[in-house]
């Protein structure tokens, strides 16, 4: 980071290589790296103080997926600081004290920050070869991922559209197919699912319910939230919260949204469901596996209700 003391800060990559177990931790940020390492030394039993700039982390999933995280978090013990950020790093006998943008001090013996990369492109020799990239570093390419070298081709992260090491696969694969495979096809980049593994995980595939109401209109939403029957016994109070958004018209479902145990392999499924247009009429004309999480999926028939139109003037 580019503050003072910036340079006594770790990123997710040090991480691994710390020769102990840090009792105090600050993680910076609030996208996919920093809600998993909070968590990760959380269980490890570290006081975590987790802080975001903006005022709900997660941008881009479901609202209501976000604002669950977050109060799972804070039910777990991880004190979770919005619309907060570091100013300053300075190393004192005792650790590092962090003082923040509104003039408070934290200390902790490790701060990592979590808050994006950019693509590794410099020094590649691409300006030499014609190749163009973007203000952010990342390659150009076309539908066909070719850049602006003919001969060159790029996919992955460094072409900065979708960062996730599956992404990246399929476009490789796709590529190939193309050159060498006499196939040519592209990657499909709507519908992706994705997990975060936080704790709990989240699950994600389609539109948000945000995403969908600008796409078209009035949507249909099915949402539970409930504490797992298994943690009857266990004793922990954590809560899986499930969500489905339809299209009112079609009965398409558009999109899933989970965030609770195994939702990454819960999502996974659901991807292919929602890839093949499903509708909730298949949804719920579906058996469901009990007990189990999943089975809620297709188990929920009452529509959120929503909130009636502010009359005219108002």
């Amino acid at each position: 980071p580019d503050i003072p003391g910036g340079d006594l800060a770790i990123t997710s990559n040090e991480a691994f290589f710390l020769p102990e177990r840090p009792e105090r931790v600050i993680v910076v940020g609030g996208g996919y790296i920093a809600v998993e390492f909070a968590a990760i030394f959380h269980g490890y039993g570290a006081k975590v103080t987790q802080l975001y700039r903006g005022d709900l982390w997660l941008r881009g999933f479901d609202e209501d997926v976000r604002t669950h995280l977050a109060t799972e978090y804070e039910t777990a013990g991880i004190d979770v600081k919005f619309n907060s950020n570091i100013a300053k790093i300075e190393k004192m006998d005792s650790g590092l004290k962090a003082t923040l943008e509104d003039g408070s001090v934290m200390e902790a013996d490790v701060i990592m920050f979590a808050t994006g990369r950019v693509p590794r492109t410099k020094n590649l020799g691409l300006e030499q070869a014609g190749v163009k990239t973007n203000e952010k570093g990342a390659i150009v390419v076309g539908d066909d991922y070719k850049t602006s070298v003919d001969s060159i081709y790029a996919v992955g992260d460094v072409i900065d559209r979708i960062q996730l090491t599956p992404v990246a696969l399929a476009e490789g694969h796709c590529l190939a197919d193309t050159l060498f495979g006499g196939k040519p096809r592209v990657a499909d980049y709507r519908d992706v699912p994705t997990a975060v593994f936080s704790q709990p995980p989240i699950g994600t595939v389609g539109l948000t319910e945000e995403q969908a109401r600008k796409e078209y209109g009035e949507v249909d939403i099915y949402r539970t939230s409930f504490r797992a029957m298994k943690h009857t016994i266990s004793g922990r109070q954590e809560k899986t919260l499930m969500k489905l958004i339809v299209h009112p018209t079609t009965d398409k479902v558009l999109g899933v949204h989970m965030c609770g145990a195994d939702s990454g392999e819960i999502i996974q499924l659901a991807g292919v469901a929602v890839k093949a247009g499903a509708t909730k009429a298949d949804f719920d004309s579906t058996i469901g596996v009990h007990p189990t999480s999943a089975e809620e999926f297709v188990t929920m028939r009452t529509k959120v209700e929503q909130p009636a139109p502010a009359a005219a003037g108002k």
